[in-house]
């Protein structure tokens, strides 16, 4: 699979979002790391917060600017990001 978006992919099993329009990536921002539409919010903090035994509900309470659509692309951004990493067996995972 190479670096694009795969929709078709995840179409097949109900999950078609986009987050191509909404995850940002800027090398000033947050240290170039994904964003949510430019904001300062990273995937990594919307996934930590859920991590962490937040609902959908409490993070948007939380956060008045982010939306339902913006929790569904950070979750689409990581499955579509850890569908293409790869691991040896053996070796230390890449951060």
């Amino acid at each position: 699979m190479g670096d694009a978006f795969d929709a078709a992919a995840l179409t097949l099993y109900g999950l078609a979002v986009d987050y191509s329009k909404i995850i940002t990536v800027e090398p000033g921002k947050r240290s170039g790391k994904p964003c949510i539409r430019g904001l300062r919010m990273t995937v990594y903090d919307v996934l930590d917060y859920l991590a962490s035994g937040m609902t959908h509900e409490q993070i948007l309470r939380d956060f008045p600017y982010l939306t339902e659509e913006d929790i569904q692309a950070c979750l689409a951004f990581a499955a579509d990001r850890e569908r293409r990493t790869s691991f040896v067996a053996g070796e230390a995972p890449v951060r």
